[in-house]
């Protein structure tokens, strides 16, 4: 209602048989509504309360559908109200790592733009939800057809591709050989003379013929894209379709960087051709590209895009065409305002003589920073070295930001107005190393900690900042969902059974792994005095997710005995699975207790908890906030965990000398052929499982990797008999031992390379893996150098083993181009999917001799 109404409520309008000076003195003794007009009769008083009633009518009903529309949007799990919000989807209680100062300011905005897009062969895009993203597309012949190249995928059979050198903040470089052609792409930013935030840089594509077409110069389409996430619109510059060596190819205007530029720029003889489109989406970009090319082809006959674009695009797609060898510049300015922006100035220190230069000089920085963090010059020859540096590019090359919602499970039970089983997590972002640009281009928890063992070493800012965002993603409770599919992009590449997060599920809390390496690193005195103090402002504000972390492991994975847990997720009714997986370990198919129960013990997950204890342990005492964190509970838990007669009363098997699971089991359990009778009413015949024996309570009898890890964990005394059948196991050429590294199932066991499904293949039966490798070899490492009678005979096994593994992952990569997920238990070749750049790049690691304190 009007001013005028409330004060009439409060009686200090005159009476309307006042006297009035004029007409115009109706307006401040009546409402609006019953107003006397000139020549109007007065509206009655009838009236005026017929029409509130309608107002009223309207405003309840109005309330009635605002309330159904939001019970609806609660119900589908796309709204909540916050004093009603399940646990599993509240955010944890306390001050966010993002926003401490240390990554703020100078340290943000060096790290605004980059190669975040991990999943496509080239893409640039800033840590912000609604980027302004830049990528590239090219048209690669396969069976004599044109297909097209934009998200890296493992059936295109490039012959390589990857990162060669690539610091993490800004320069990359990276070749990629598509038949007889090479594609290499460059990435650099500069801030000399910028005014935008975070920058300017510059793209470098050079495209050259590997000389195998006989002299015939061959022609080849690139596709070079600009879309802005937010929708914004993007002006066109004018003189595309006329390309005579430099170009405006399209600007715009956004409130993070301000007015922007993007320039093409080449001495080479080209053609160019553009697209506009208006799309909220960009993950079907190629799709896009191809429709509008074959349209034109069957149109005109030409392979080209049409010059045409749509109102208001905010996506711009530019073909360019030539006949190799050429090069194109490709540079974007930004915080352009008036005439003191220097933008020709820019540019010209982004293209040309001085981009060849620029790239230059980052290129010496590179080989000056991998000497110095690994120091493998005076180690290993060049093409180890090779490997090595492709090694530590990819994975920080591989680093991506991701922004979206988790899709966290709940039972439909439980939402009885819903039809789906999820609820949606909090919008979050999540800048993180990725395991594989082709087939993992997202974030898997337990892969991370293995991770920053690498990127720590590199640039440990990098890796707090990781960490960080990673211990963002806490729920209430101390749960983070193990694996992260944020954003439209990454949720395209993913089946959606696989999408869904279970709250009731873990993942190896490897996190620990570097924050204890860390902490060894600050008691080694390899930070200078500034940076010892960044890395104990961060453990500060850290350490109270690290306890809910902990705390939510210590009672929700715990088992009935004292000490024990066990992982959960294991399907109970499986007819189909000859093992039921445990994916929350992280071993997926590795042999657990054949049939799931609370009564099993897993040993690596005790040993998990024992790093974590032990690493809470350390930072309670390191940082003295005991009065916040009961040091002594930590310190207790991390005592029982590593009492050596107690985990060999629960998990010793002294005939094997290994340490195993305890559950229900049988070894009788057989995958078989039979006939079912599908829904449709067809047969079908189908493998299921059938168990021939009654379980027992025992220890699972399946030595692998899941044997040694209280050898990892360093809980064997150095002078016990047990560590020596210990190294007998690992060296035991019948058992796990192969020229190639140690394999993942011991070769004696009954399920040793079988199929878990019709349609499982062996993952860790006997494949072997770097991760677990460079655990073992780790620790062969550590008890070659402490005093015991067993030390030499695991300095000579160590010194075999690592020897083994350096040689093997480089000549693969030499043979195919590639570092992979797994290498073949027999023959040592890469299995799996290739480009596998995340914990098999630990392999630099090996190669420096430098191991964490497990």
């Amino acid at each position: 209602m009007t001013g005028t109404s409330r004060r009439s409520a409060r009686g200090r309008i005159k009476s309307s048989s006042s006297p009035s000076g004029d007409e115009g003195s109706d307006s401040l003794r009546y409402p609006p509504t019953i107003r006397r007009g000139r020549g109007k009769e007065l509206v009655s008083i009838g009236a005026f309360k017929t029409n509130l009633k309608i107002l009223v009518a309207l405003i309840i009903l109005g309330i009635i559908v605002i309330y159904f529309v939001v019970n609806q949007l609660v119900s589908h799990g796309l709204l909540y109200d916050e004093s009603q919000k399940p646990r599993v989807i509240t955010p944890f209680p306390a001050p966010k790592l993002m926003d401490l100062s240390m990554f703020q300011g100078e340290h943000k905005e060096s790290l605004y733009w980059g190669t975040y897009r991990p999943h496509v062969y080239f893409g640039v895009r800033a840590r912000t939800p609604q980027s302004l993203v830049a990528g590239l597309m090219w048209l690669g012949v396969k069976d004599e057809m044109y297909v097209m190249r934009h998200f890296c995928e493992n059936s295109d059979d490039l012959s390589t591709f990857g990162w060669r050198e690539h610091n993490g903040r800004d320069f990359g470089r990276q070749e990629l050989v598509e038949n007889d052609m090479i594609l290499e792409t460059s990435f650099v930013k500069s801030k000399e003379g910028s005014l935008g935030y975070g920058g300017d840089w510059a793209v470098r594509i050079d495209v050259k013929d590997k000389g195998l077409n006989d002299g015939a110069k061959r022609s080849a389409h690139l596709f070079f894209y600009l879309a802005d996430e937010g929708g914004n619109v993007l002006n066109l510059g004018q003189d595309n379709l006329y390309f005579q060596g430099s170009s405006l190819l399209v600007s715009g205007s956004r409130e993070d960087v301000g007015d922007w530029q993007i320039h093409l720029k080449s001495q080479n003889q080209l053609e160019t051709h553009y697209s506009g489109f208006k799309t909220p989406h960009i993950y079907n970009l190629s799709d896009l590209v191809q429709q509008n090319l074959a349209l034109q082809a069957r149109k005109f006959g030409r392979l080209q895009l049409s010059d045409t674009s749509e109102d208001s695009s905010n996506i711009y797609i530019f073909q360019i065409s030539g006949r190799l060898p050429f090069t194109i510049d490709i540079p974007f300015v930004s915080g352009i305002k008036g005439e003191n922006s220097n933008v020709e100035k820019r540019l010209s220190s982004l293209t040309g003589l001085p981009l060849s230069d620029l790239l230059k000089k980052k290129h010496r920085e590179f080989d000056t920073k991998f000497e110095e963090c690994f120091n493998l010059s005076e180690k290993h020859d060049s093409e180890t070295l090779g490997v090595g540096k492709t090694a530590i590019a990819n994975m920080l090359g591989g680093i991506g930001y991701f922004y979206g919602q988790s899709k966290i499970y709940v039972p439909k039970s439980t939402q009885p107005e819903s039809q789906n089983n999820f609820l949606l997590y909090w919008p979050a972002e999540l800048y993180t190393a990725v395991p594989s640009r082709p087939f993992f281009p997202r974030g898997f928890l337990w892969d991370e900690g293995f991770h920053q063992l690498l990127i720590w070493r590199w640039d440990f800012r990098i890796t707090l900042d990781i960490v960080g965002h990673w211990l963002d993603l806490l729920n209430i409770d101390g749960w983070i969902p193990r694996e992260q599919i944020l954003g439209a992009e990454a949720l395209s590449k993913v089946p959606e059974e696989f999408v869904v997060q279970y709250p009731s599920n873990g993942n190896p809390p490897t996190l620990f792994l570097v924050i204890r390496d860390l902490i060894d690193a600050i008691r080694m005195e390899k930070f200078i005095a500034s940076e010892r103090d960044e890395v104990l402002s961060f453990l500060e504000r850290a350490s109270v997710r690290l306890d809910a972390w902990f705390q939510w492991f210590n009672t929700s994975q715990t088992g009935k005995e004292i000490g024990s847990y066990f992982w959960h997720g294991r399907d109970n009714k499986t007819t189909r699975e000859l093992n039921p997986k445990t994916l929350s370990s992280g071993l997926d198919d590795y042999p657990r207790a054949s049939h799931p129960s609370e009564d099993e013990r897993h040993v690596d997950l005790r040993c998990w908890m024992y790093l974590a204890a032990d690493c809470m342990h350390s930072i309670t005492e390191f940082l003295g906030i005991e009065d916040k964190l009961s040091k002594e509970d930590y310190n207790s838990t991390a005592k029982l965990l590593s009492n050596f007669n107690l985990l060999n009363q629960m998990h010793y098997d002294s005939d094997h000398g290994a340490y195993f699971d305890f559950g229900n089991h049988t070894e009788k359990v057989k995958l078989i052929w039979k006939e079912v009778i599908q829904e449709n009413g067809q047969l079908s015949r189908q493998l299921v499982r059938k168990t021939y024996g009654k379980p027992k309570l025992k220890l699972v009898p399946h030595v692998g990797y899941v044997s040694f890890f209280p050898f990892m964990s360093r809980i064997i005394p150095p002078d016990s008999p047990i560590l020596e059948k210990q190294l007998d196991l690992i060296s035991n050429r019948s058992i796990l031992w192969s020229d190639y590294g140690l394999v993942s199932l011991a070769k004696t066991s009954s399920i040793y390379m079988k199929r878990n499904t019709e349609h499982d293949a062996p993952y860790w039966r006997g494949p072997i893996w770097m991760n677990m490798n460079y655990m073992i070899l780790s620790s062969l490492h550590h008890y070659s150098k402490v005093d015991g009678p067993y030390s030499e005979k695991a300095r000579a096994i160590y010194t075999e083993l690592r020897s083994n593994l350096i040689r093997n992952v480089v000549g693969n990569y030499y043979k195919t181009g590639y570092i992979w997920e797994q290498y073949d238990q027999v023959k040592g070749t890469g299995k799996g999917t290739r480009l596998f750049t995340g914990w098999s790049a630990l392999t630099v690691l090996i190669m420096s001799e430098d191991y964490p304190i497990f």
